[in-house]
């Protein structure tokens, strides 16, 4: 267990949100013109994968937070 905090935590956390809500403006913002005149069966697929690919960096970004190196 840590003695002192560390200033990565809480500046990761805030890293996360702005980082995820960047993410989700530009999601809103280009994907519907591309897709939007598709089927909502052939939409749903493409929204799930843009739904869950933010969380391909999380480990490394997770574990730099906890130890403060990258892998």
């Amino acid at each position: 267990m840590r003695e002192t905090p560390t200033w990565r935590i809480p500046i990761g956390v805030l890293g996360l949100c702005v980082a995820l809500a960047v993410y989700g403006i530009l999601i809103a913002t280009y994907v519907p013109p591309l897709i939007g005149n598709w089927h909502a069966l052939a939409q749903t697929p493409v929204y799930i994968v843009l739904g869950v690919a933010w969380i391909m960096p999380m480990r490394r970004f997770l574990i730099w937070m906890e130890t403060g190196r990258w892998g």
